[in-house]
């Protein structure tokens, strides 16, 4: 679903940022008590604001095949490269996926619920009667892929090891843990600082669990190449850094008949050969490198696949529906540079962009325009506040835009043809109010004497033709636009430490936001190296809207915060806003089946399987890809 946007982003969530897919997928969660204090009611799973979908009997997920074959290899290509195989701090990059495959957390969320959670390492859950704390039993089958069993002190040691030496991002996700204690073999008790936050005790649910012994004689804040001691159903089969990346399936997973586990993982192999660039790997793809691709360039989808292979039935191409929210994809404005502080200079840069003119130009009429932070969902602000919005933005009404208690937010449009003078003027106007002064067609920045200048940061060569477009239209306003190439590496790094100006990014937001908006939005994240909060966003308003979403006491007050928090981002005008689609548009050799159900919630790609007939016919016509 991320549209014309650098992959670097889905390794930073998949990586080094850590935190996805599962505790993305998971920050998402709150619930009720289950039990008074002092009497633990023990559940198998947790739900925000509703009951659970499946019983405690539930033999399976509902999209799964139960008796899907195992074996087989899944060969996928990956962007950028890798450094490291510690996914969970902020030095290094860390291979595609890594944590997903190879860690398990407590709970597991279930892909055709927005809001469900279910037992996995933990076998039991419950939530203290005050809501001060969150206690999981786990369960006693749960081992590490030594044999080893995971304990309650493993969990405990895995908490403090990510709050104390992970990634700065952690911290902002477990603000609101206190601690987390053994009570009891098998016991782990998690304590909150307020009961604010109904996330809290699904965000500790989704935490991923390592080995104290293992990191006893190892550190654990350092990048390694030594593959990490897990306990998911893959461990590292191979490692070649920068290049290929190898997960096999654990033959003696501990959790592979428990309901939240059955039918799923079903490839023996999971193999990742890294690129550099968009177009080889797609032309890798073709030529048989590997055999499964989801397509993220337009132009590639509309116009590289008109090939024999998908004519004969030898390739799939297809789009599967995405019911995810898209978040948000834009041109992120850097803030924390003075010359970005005013937000008629950010909002200039948007009437630069013609949207309208790329998407038919440049995308074959494939997308929409992204018109808010939680795109593609119940959670967008539309038209005008409405009355449950306005409640929450009154009292901030003397420090927010006035325009925002009147208008309906809609970036900038035209008609297409190319031509956006009228936009141009309205940018420049803008300009020369924030302060900019006009010198033989330049526009001049009074606070240096040199002409305004904007660099745009990417590592990807494709990204240029949707670029240089923009940059034109900046170059006829009278700024100096800077188109910059770096390395991956470079790249990172500079990224890290915020060193840019304007940087493509996408934010894929959860069904139901939670702390993660801290990252992406709040203040404290602003000043945090490596956040999220790539604009520096540091607004106060912002911040309780914030906390307003993560108090929500059920789901239309969640939607009415989302929604005030949304517009008050559209208003600050912190980012271009670009484009999505609501469909996963994917390529494959056809020999793959799945199930006749997909997750609502998910593309599902674990839940597929190599089917042995259709190997056995595209190896006949002389095709063997791994």
């Amino acid at each position: 679903m991320a549209a014309e946007s650098p992959k670097f982003m889905r390794l930073l969530l998949q990586g080094r940022r850590a935190l996805a897919p599962a505790l993305i997928l998971l920050l998402m969660v709150a619930l009720a008590p289950t039990g008074r204090a002092g009497e633990p009611t023990w559940r198998h799973g947790l739900s925000l604001f509703g009951a659970l979908k499946y019983p405690t009997d539930f033999a399976h997920y509902d999209y799964v095949n139960p008796n899907a074959p195992k074996g087989g290899t899944l060969s996928q290509g990956a962007e950028g490269t890798f450094d490291s195989l510690n996914p969970f701090i902020i030095k290094g990059v860390a291979p595609t996926t890594l944590q997903e495959l190879c860690f398990d957390s407590l709970l597991d969320s279930s892909a055709d619920e927005p809001d469900s959670a279910y037992g996995l390492i933990a076998e039991a859950v419950s939530l203290a009667g005050d809501r001060r704390s969150v206690s999981f039993r786990l369960n006693p089958k749960a081992k590490f892929h030594d044999g080893a069993p995971i304990t309650a002190e493993d969990v405990a040691f895995s908490f403090d090891a990510l709050v104390k030496e992970g990634d700065p991002r952690f911290r902002l996700v477990y603000g609101d843990v206190e601690a987390a204690e053994v009570i009891a073999p098998g016991e782990v008790r998690f304590r909150f600082r307020s009961t604010e936050n109904r996330k809290t005790p699904l965000i500790v649910g989704a935490m991923p669990v390592f080995s104290k012994t293992f990191y006893a004689t190892r550190k654990f804040n350092e990048t390694t190449v030594e593959p990490p001691l897990c306990n998911g159903p893959y461990r590292v089969a191979k490692a070649d850094i920068g290049r290929t990346m190898v997960f096999e399936r654990v033959k003696d997973y501990w959790a592979a008949a428990l309901p939240v586990r059955v039918g799923r993982h079903n490839f023996d192999t999971i193999r990742y050969d890294y690129f550099r660039d968009r177009t080889v790997m797609a032309e890798a793809f073709k030529a048989g490198t590997y055999g499964w691709r989801e397509e993220f360039t337009s132009k590639t989808w509309a116009t590289a696949y008109d090939i024999p292979e998908i004519a004969d039935g030898r390739v799939i191409k297809e789009t599967l529906e995405d019911n995810r929210p898209s978040g948000v994809q834009a041109y992120f404005i850097n803030t924390r540079h003075a010359r970005f502080a005013d937000w008629r200079v950010r909002q200039a840069l948007s009437f630069a962009f013609d949207f309208e003119w790329a998407n038919k130009n440049l995308f074959f009429d494939q997308y929409e325009r992204m018109a808010s932070y939680f795109e593609n969902s119940d959670l967008a602000a539309r038209g005008m506040p409405a009355p449950e919005e306005l409640a929450l933005l009154e009292p901030y009404r003397d420090k927010l835009p006035p325009e925002l208690f009147t208008e309906a937010f809609a970036p900038p449009m035209t008609d297409g043809s190319g031509d956006a003078r009228a936009n141009l003027r309205i940018a420049r106007k803008l300009l020369i109010e924030a302060g900019l002064k006009v010198e033989n067609s330049a526009l001049i920045d009074p606070s240096t004497g040199e002409q305004f200048a904007v660099e745009f940061l990417y590592f990807e060569p494709a990204f240029e033709r949707i670029m240089a477009p923009y940059a034109r239209n900046l170059e006829r306003l009278g700024i100096k636009a800077l188109l910059r190439l770096v390395d991956p590496a470079q790249y990172q790094a500079r990224l890290k430490s915020f060193d840019f100006d304007l940087i493509v990014q996408r934010y894929v937001q959860s069904l139901s936001p939670g702390a993660e908006l801290r990252g992406f939005f709040g203040s404290r994240a602003a000043d945090e190296d490596g956040s999220f909060n790539l604009a520096g966003i540091k607004d106060p308003v912002v911040d309780a809207l914030i906390e307003k979403i993560l108090s929500a006491p059920d789901r239309p007050a969640l939607l009415a915060a989302t929604r005030a928090l949304d517009r008050i981002l559209l208003f600050g005008h912190y980012m271009v806003p670009q484009w999505y689609k609501g469909g996963h548009n994917l390529v494959y050799w056809n020999k793959f089946s799945r199930p006749a159900t997909k997750p609502r919630f998910a593309l599902g790609l674990d839940t597929w399987w190599i089917d042995p007939d259709k190997a056995a016919a595209l190896n006949a016509r002389g095709k063997a890809i791994d």
